[in-house]
């Protein structure tokens, strides 16, 4: 057999799922005493090159409670055309059309290399994509004029036949009419008092007496005039009127006195726009686009008061209790996210300024909806303007890389049960008989809604062990997993991509070294940096990082070799060798540790790493450093101040920022100009390498990463010291006589002396 590193990776490119544990253990006891919970990382909508999708309906389990997919783990009887199922054991007849079955002759879901399968089902009307752009017009002139630059050429990114509307919003709300044709109308709500979504919709004259409501189908029956048609157009029809309404916007009229800031509405605009769209098409694809600009500063919503002289709150006036808009606020978001989530449209944020926004209390706009965070410092930046554009990319097939309205439901063997699910989603309170009472991250559910998602989008889910202590499970049966996600295409097909997974159970006392050599430690790390985060949402710092400490400890305890009292003889196994660093890094990570970055700054980092793929949530707890050398070609090297050398070029890469660093003696190499001299050609290569690489990175990535170009010495080399572990510092600097790397002025321990103490703790007879 392969490699169990081989077998993980085979599995993460077919079925896009990554287990903290490969081999399970068979009884709750034993999987209790794991330490790290039997969790996956499921990837609904991997990319996959290899998979078209069948053009016929999936074939259910006919047990009303168990509605499972058929799949190649199901037991077939050709002769008598009957499917057993692998869940719960009902036996199945196959539908007519499968008459022609054979063990010779059988059907896509049937072959084992289709564990993961795509169905395209025809199934009511199709309904065009939607696009609400809400947009911030308290802004300088030339964001102003950026942003309304950006808006007009996405207009041409857009499907030709997506529907899209406009609401603009500073001391009052507009919404903007776009059928009118020689004259532009808006409808101007207050920006102070807030709006139920009945008073919304009988404003806009979007009430109409009640018809029987479609799903996906505007609330009118065909003779009636599509009323929302007033501010929700085809593009293609209104590409040229909504270019020139955009171009024609004008900074808020409204006069700001010296020392106040410009009174802006943004929780009443988000309320229409939920409104509007709740009213005409619920359960469709939508995008609800918010830019703004700075904080909301009135009407229900608002984060901070219009007086300069009080700052936005920061982590300080949240503990100590001085955040006088923060609860009243968030919870105004919360529920138009509920209700935005309840209608399977999704909000994305985009905020471009210097100062805080107010991401903390409208985090959960994207978060319960699987919605975009952009933050930037201005919309005048590449940073800005290339992320949006990135929004509308199209995949290798020439399709946009959204879906939408997505429901996740996971069904188990009878040994496991569901925990609960960590990512973009939320929950659909559907209580099957594999729910666990223990609950990890959003729990009491097998389903969840996705209201948006695209192909790198990660959610975390974490499993119970059920099966008892004293009732074995037969030797080499096999524990099965099956994911099934229905959602919106891009091209308005609904889809459902049905997912089978099956592991083997091992006995943890006769078998331990097969569980332990089937351990993916990337996965768990992320996993476990997934709750950690989760519980950092609602709890102090401190508890959380004590909590991972713990776990770390007695993972050790458990699978660490050593003799007792002796930390000396510690050692752990080549599978579980890395993930004591990924921890050290994850603990100093600013997902958890808050100093230095501002709240909103904390809830933009914590957004994004609940929905990244395994590859780019390793990056995030630990950087990449690449070093390039006159020595030989760039390599990666430890993340540590001992590769900081002055003949070296550093690009380190943290998601977030692109960092290129110049040693000391190189930075003064490129200062008397060498590389413009012929002969010293090479080098100019080698200032151009990491420049070069950057690029790569930087062009591919959503959102862009900031880029930081600096050297030994500048201000800006805090970016790479802050992350690098710091083995030598000013207290250890001439200890061992050590010429090389570079002294970082820090108290923070390194990675050697927390393993040492990780090491003492875990073998002490007292622990």
């Amino acid at each position: 057999m392969a490699t169990y590193l081989e077998f993980i990776q085979q599995n993460e490119e077919r079925d896009g799922v990554r287990f903290s544990w490969n081999v399970w253990p068979s009884s709750r006891l034993e999987a209790t005493r794991m330490v790290v919970p039997l969790a996956c990382l499921l990837t609904p909508l991997k990319e996959r090159l290899d998979l078209p999708p069948v053009q016929y309906e999936p074939v259910l389990c006919s047990r009303p409670t168990c509605k499972a997919v058929l799949n190649p783990l199901c037991q077939v009887d050709y002769r008598a055309k009957l499917w057993a199922c692998n869940f719960c054991f009902q036996r199945n007849q196959f539908p007519p059309a499968y008459a022609g079955i054979s063990e010779v002759n059988q059907p896509a879901e049937l072959m084992p290399q289709f564990s993961t399968i795509e169905y395209v089902v025809q199934r009511g009307p199709q309904t065009p994509l939607i696009f609400l752009y809400v947009v911030d017009t308290c802004l300088e002139e030339e964001d102003l004029q950026a942003l309304k630059e950006s808006l007009q050429m996405s207009l041409s990114l857009l499907p030709a036949n997506a529907l899209v509307g406009l609401i603009t919003f500073g001391r009052m709300v507009q919404v903007h009419e776009l059928s009118s044709e020689g004259i532009s109308k808006s409808y101007v709500f207050r920006g102070t008092k807030d709006l139920t979504a009945k008073q919304i919709q009988d404003m806009l004259g979007l009430s109409r007496p009640a018809v029987s409501m479609q799903q996906g189908r505007p609330l009118q029956t065909p003779e009636q005039p599509v009323s929302s048609s007033r501010f929700l157009q085809p593009v293609h029809k209104i590409d040229m009127n909504l270019t020139d309404l955009l171009g024609e916007l004008q900074r808020d009229p409204w006069p700001v006195t010296q020392g106040k800031r410009p009174l802006r509405s943004t929780g009443v605009a988000l309320s229409i726009a939920v409104g509007l769209l709740e009213g005409t098409f619920p359960n469709t694809g939508a995008r609800i686009m918010l830019f703004t600009g700075g904080p909301p500063t009135q009407g229900p919503g608002m984060v901070v008061g219009d007086e300069l002289k009080t700052p936005i709150r920061s982590w300080h006036d949240i503990e100590k209790d001085n955040a006088r808009f923060m609860k009243k606020a968030t919870k105004h978001y919360e529920t138009l996210a509920n209700r935005t989530a309840a209608n399977g449209h999704c909000i994305d944020i985009y905020a471009c300024a210097l100062d805080q926004t107010g991401l903390l209390e409208m985090k959960c706009c994207a978060n319960l909806t699987g919605g975009h965070m952009v933050m930037g410092d201005s919309f005048n930046t590449s940073l800005f303007k290339q992320t949006f554009q990135r929004v509308f990319h199209k995949g290798y097939n020439g399709e946009f890389r959204m879906a939408f309205g997505a429901n996740l439901d996971v069904k188990t063997s009878r040994e496991l049960k569901i925990a609960g699910a960590i990512g973009p989603c939320i929950s659909l309170n559907a209580k099957s008989l594999c729910v666990s009472e223990n609950e990890l991250g959003i729990g009491g559910t097998s389903q969840w809604k996705i209201c948006s998602l695209d192909p790198s989008t990660t959610l975390a889910i974490y499993f119970e062990v059920v099966n008892q202590h004293n009732a074995p499970i037969p030797q080499g049966s096999r524990g099965a997993v099956q994911f099934i996600t229905q959602y919106q295409h891009s091209s308005m097909e609904k889809r459902i991509r049905v997912t089978t997974v099956a592991r083997n159970w091992a006995d943890a006392q006769s078998q331990l070294q097969h569980i332990e050599a089937a351990f993916d430690q990337e996965a768990a790390a992320v996993l476990m940096a997934r709750l950690g985060v989760y519980r950092a949402e609602s709890e102090e710092g401190p508890d959380v990082l004590r909590w991972l400490d713990r776990q770390l400890i007695r993972l050790c305890q458990k699978f660490g070799q050593y003799n007792k009292d002796d930390p000396n003889s510690f050692r752990l196994s080549e599978s579980f060798s890395l993930y004591p660093q990924f921890m050290f890094h994850l603990r100093r990570s600013p997902f958890l540790q808050v100093f230095n970055n501002s709240p909103d700054e904390s809830s933009y980092y914590r957004h994004h790493f609940a929905r990244q793929d395994l590859t780019q949530s390793l990056i995030m707890i630990q950087p990449i450093l690449y070093a390039y050398s006159f020595h030989g070609p760039p390599e990666p090297v430890l993340l540590d101040s001992s590769s900081i050398l002055p003949d070296r070029i550093l690009l380190m890469d943290t998601f977030f920022q692109i960092v290129i660093y110049l040693g000391e003696t190189i930075a003064q190499w490129q200062k008397a100009g060498y590389q413009d001299m012929p002969e010293y050609e090479n080098f100019k290569h080698l200032l151009q390498a990491p420049l070069d690489d950057a690029q790569e990175i930087l062009q591919t990535r959503f959102p862009m990463p900031r880029y930081i170009h600096t050297e030994h010495g500048g201000s800006q080399a805090r970016f790479l010291l802050s992350k690098v572990n710091p083995s030598q510092t000013h207290n250890n600097l001439y200890a061992w006589g050590q010429e090389s790397g570079a002294p970082i002025l820090t108290d923070d321990v390194s990675l050697q002396v927390f393993m040492d103490h990780l090491k003492k703790l875990a073998v002490s007879s007292a622990s």
